[in-house]
């Protein structure tokens, strides 16, 4: 069973989302998947869908130290993520699991590493097992006043298709019955996180507008 959290309890009734939030309590695997869909047609080439890498940004009107420290934890992921959920800290030090709903028994681990200088946070992540973090995520928040001139954040976010999408190099750790893989999800990978980066400036914005401090009380 996924566990369940406090994320977002500060914005209110999480069944009520935020206009333009999807997140999958709201929503259904159905409706993410028509969401995805139209993403991609709208947005993206062929060539950019199919391809070895993606990288996406967003402008965010919130400042920039406060999104890097947000973002520097991996429960952060709890909030603007379509789907995961029920965070809990692993075996090693700063190594955490969770459970992503987009699909039944995939259980994700992540780790974060942030430097706190560039404002940088690059999430190390694999399904099933926390040994190999093969699946790297590149994150960089702005000071948007150096780059477009204006107070905000810009919030820039690169991934690159490893061997490993097309086979999985663990399949002794892969729960009896799961049929999906996590490179099964490539071609539509970056329209989901073009979705969650909205959901990202959606929270954050949120916050911001009412003075809430962008990192919530229960991630103290």
């Amino acid at each position: 069973m996924p566990v369940l959290s406090a994320a977002l309890s500060d914005i209110g009734d999480t069944d009520s989302p935020l206009p333009g939030l999807e997140r999958i309590e709201s929503s259904s695997r159905a409706r993410v998947a028509s969401v995805l869909v139209n993403t991609l047609r709208s947005v993206h080439s062929h060539k950019q869908i199919y391809g070895d890498h993606w990288s996406i940004q967003e402008f965010i009107d919130a400042p920039a130290r406060d999104v890097f420290n947000w973002l520097a934890d991996p429960r952060s992921l709890e909030e603007w993520t379509i789907s995961l959920r029920g965070f809990r800290p692993a075996d090693e030090p700063g190594l955490w699991s969770a459970d992503d709903l987009i699909a039944d028994d995939v259980h994700p681990y992540i780790r974060s590493i942030a430097n706190s200088h560039a404002m940088t946070v690059d999430y190390h992540c694999a399904w099933d097992q926390g040994r190999d973090l093969w699946i790297v995520y590149l994150m960089r928040v702005v000071n948007a006043q150096m780059v477009l001139g204006r107070p905000g954040s810009v919030v820039v976010c690169n991934s690159w298709r490893h061997p490993f999408h097309d086979h999985n190099p663990y399949p002794h750790t892969t729960p009896a019955g799961r049929s999906v893989w996590v490179g099964d999800l490539w071609p539509i990978a970056s329209a989901a996180h073009r979705v969650e980066l909205r959901n990202l400036k959606v929270i954050a914005e949120y916050r911001h507008r009412r003075g809430l401090p962008l990192t919530p009380e229960w991630m103290a």
